[in-house]
């Protein structure tokens, strides 16, 4: 499933990347791992979008900061007729590594291509705060913006999770609750981003890509160290969602995998369930990408198609 070689433009930036001499995020501090994420990723305000508010609700385990992204197209939608779709979005980092300023360019590029009001929800993160607090706070987020959808000028009805990495294993521990939990509201899609999905290091692709590209099999095993409490974690679909026993009846997914990534052949095995077992899936693979591909859309073509796909996705199904 891995391509011969990776895209020349992607092997041109990660040579960039790598010309820095960063260590990887396993040989660093938590504390210096979250420096270094924020200062590689927190760049200028790009692209525009008419509105951005910072927000907090009161989450099940404290206040829970948001941000708030409102493109043109919604603005215009709260003045005159319908709400807008929504798009509850979740960081990557390892469930260790990440901020609102960090994935700030990613949720405009969302906002702007989707015509989605973006909801960048600021989780708590391990190992402070392991498993489960990420997904309480993830489910939470989504039930917050559903209540409050009048006050954010969205439809409640069209509510989608979407997730890079990290962030797509707890888009979809939120679908999971809320098909679990009957209250709860049941976003209207799921959209993935290379997932975390699985926690066996010895697929093809950790093998293949155990010293990465941009993310390696040592990265891995280190944020599982920080998120899960115990080893007894790694049993739990909301921790791991190919253990779930079953993968139906959820949200449309989006799923995107790439040939150079080691978590490739646990997003392949995710859509290939959610296909088998029910759940509505567009399996969007990318052989010569690697993991993270799509915030480096500005520079390499194969990812702005991948990230347009994507939207497109959302456009359709919210």
């Amino acid at each position: 499933m891995r391509a011969a070689e990776l895209d020349p433009d992607l092997a041109a930036a990660i040579a960039e990347i790598e010309s820095l001499g960063l260590p990887a995020w396993s040989d660093l501090s938590v504390d210096a791992a979250r420096r270094l994420e924020d200062d590689l990723f927190s760049g200028a305000p790009e692209p525009s979008v008419a509105e951005v508010r910072n927000f907090a609700f009161d989450g099940p385990h404290g206040e829970v900061p948001v941000r708030v992204y409102r493109p043109e197209s919604a603005v215009e939608t709260a003045e005159g007729a319908s709400p807008a779709r929504a798009l509850v979005h979740f960081h990557g980092g390892g469930w260790t590594l990440g901020t609102l300023d960090s994935v700030d360019g990613i949720c405009r590029e969302l906002a702007v291509r989707t015509d989605a009001v973006v909801v960048s929800v600021d989780y708590r993160l391990a190992p402070e705060y392991p498993f489960p607090v990420a997904v309480d706070e993830a489910a939470a987020a989504v039930e917050w913006v559903a209540k409050t959808a009048d006050e954010l000028g969205v439809d409640s009805d069209r509510i989608g999770v979407s997730g890079t990495s990290a962030g797509g294993a707890l888009a979809v521990a939120a679908s999971l609750r809320a098909r679990e939990v009957g209250d709860l509201p049941r976003p209207s899609g799921q959209f993935l981003l290379y997932p975390i999905a699985g926690h066996d290091f010895e697929t093809d692709s950790y093998r293949e890509n155990a010293d990465g590209p941009l993310l390696t099999r040592d990265d891995m095993r280190w944020f599982y160290e920080q998120y899960l409490r115990s080893p007894v974690d790694a049993a739990n679909p909301y921790a791991v969602p190919l253990v779930a026993d079953h993968l139906g009846d959820l949200p449309p997914a989006t799923v995107v995998t790439a040939g150079f990534d080691p978590l490739r052949d646990d997003g392949v095995a995710l859509a290939e369930r959610f296909e088998r077992e029910g759940t509505p899936v567009e399996h969007r693979h990318y052989p010569a990408m690697a993991h993270g591909f799509c915030s480096l859309a500005d520079r390499v073509p194969s990812a702005e198609a991948a990230l347009s796909a994507v939207a497109a996705d959302v456009r359709e199904r919210l």
